[in-house]
């Protein structure tokens, strides 16, 4: 009898929780729907993890992108931050010491080279006003040399590797050389004028002498 009674009871609990599709509906069907229902759970349950399983691998793929192109992009910053700084390589350079001499050179053989024309009368003052404008040209490009220099071995000026900065400092050294030659040759072929000039007046000088002209 009470085996009757928890049979009854039990298809009673599963007809209140199948479908009302019939009233001749058996306890096997409302099984059989059951068991399907759970394989409909379980397989949804199953696509879900495969989504959330997909969901944080392509979070972690993304994070993992975002975390490598900050990290470059922080390793660019960090390089092109460090070009704006002046290596010792750079500082030692012997070139740099080589322009500042010529350019220390170059103004004080101007200066006694102008001096010495102008003392020695044998210009006019269209030559001499020649000679200026030469010397004042080469002075002036010697300072623009002198101000390159210094942006290049300054640090926070330019942003230049060391092959860059080595390479411009050769093209200056380069500049200050020419510019000191073309102030020697100018020089001595100014001095040689100079030589000839008196030269003649001293020999004009002789020749009045001799014949007795004031």
């Amino acid at each position: 009898m009470k085996k009757l009674l928890v049979s009854l009871l039990f298809a009673a609990g599963l007809g209140g929780i199948c479908p009302q599709r019939s009233q001749a509906q058996s306890v096997e069907d409302c099984i059989e729907q059951l068991v399907l229902d759970y394989e409909k759970l379980a397989s949804l349950k199953n696509m879900l993890g495969q989504m959330y399983t997909g969901y944080e691998v392509l979070s972690k793929g993304y994070s993992a992108v975002k975390s490598v192109a900050q990290g470059n992009f922080s390793l660019h910053e960090a390089f092109l931050g460090g070009l704006y700084l002046v290596s010792p390589t750079v500082r030692k350079y012997p070139r740099i010491a080589d322009i500042i001499s010529d350019q220390a050179t170059l103004v004080s053989e101007y200066r006694n080279a102008s001096g010495t024309f102008q003392r020695s009368g044998h210009f006019s003052p269209d030559e001499l006003d020649y000679m200026l404008k030469v010397y004042n040209h080469l002075v002036s490009s010697s300072l623009q040399n002198l101000d390159d220099l210094a942006m290049i071995v300054t640090d926070s000026q330019l942003r230049m590797s060391d092959a860059e900065r080595l390479t411009a400092i050769d093209r200056i050294y380069l500049e200050s050389r020419s510019q000191l030659g073309y102030l020697r040759r100018f020089n001595g072929q100014a001095s040689a004028m100079s030589r000839q000039r008196a030269a003649t007046a001293a020999d004009q000088q002789s020749v009045k002498s001799m014949y007795g002209i004031r």
